[in-house]
């Protein structure tokens, strides 16, 4: 596998206000995630979203029109070398905190981001190493989602048949009393 800096693959764009814009569907994202909804979008492709200031271990996989604030970068990627799932995969292995250049609040430069090395399976490779991720993402997912539903499911489930097993009849001597 080659690996490059992350510069060959991916221009990292910056985001912009959007306190003048109308509201409507598409979602603003700043560092911590999703900040509201207005009537227009800054960037329309599959990207990935990596924090500037604040929450810089925040890295969002976008692929639905959306705007970015000055907190968080987003990426402009080179299709014919990376799939954007792929690219946002490897980023959340990326110990970002190690890259903070703030004195305060963990700040991300561009200058370093462009350093990072990234690995270039083949796109045949990397749409394989998706699917096998994207399964444990949905697996995981519906396990901290639908884990606590089942629970209290079975608990409900456990619970009637208890009273029905507890139930016995009344004998009539206990009618009598």
């Amino acid at each position: 596998v080659e690996w490059v800096t992350l510069n060959t693959v991916a221009n990292i764009k910056n985001g912009k206000d959007w306190k003048k814009l109308g509201p409507g569907s598409i979602p603003v994202y700043g560092s911590g995630g999703i900040m509201q909804h207005v009537d227009t979008f800054a960037y329309d492709k599959p990207t990935v979203l990596i924090p500037r200031k604040g929450s810089i271990t925040n890295i969002f996989y976008v692929d639905e029109p959306f705007w970015n604030v000055d907190t968080i970068y987003y990426t402009e990627l080179n299709l014919d070398k990376i799939i954007p799932k792929f690219f946002y995969y490897f980023m959340t292995t990326i110990d970002m905190m190690q890259l903070d250049t703030g004195s305060g609040r963990p700040s991300l430069t561009q200058a370093i981001l462009n350093e990072i090395k990234i690995p270039l399976p083949t796109i045949d490779e990397q749409a394989r190493i998706i699917s096998l991720l994207d399964k444990f993402d949905t697996l995981t997912t519906s396990l901290q989602e639908g884990l606590p539903r089942e629970i209290e499911l079975r608990q409900k489930q456990y619970e009637y048949y208890r009273d029905l097993l507890l139930s016995f009849p009344k004998s009539h001597s206990d009618e009598a009393a």
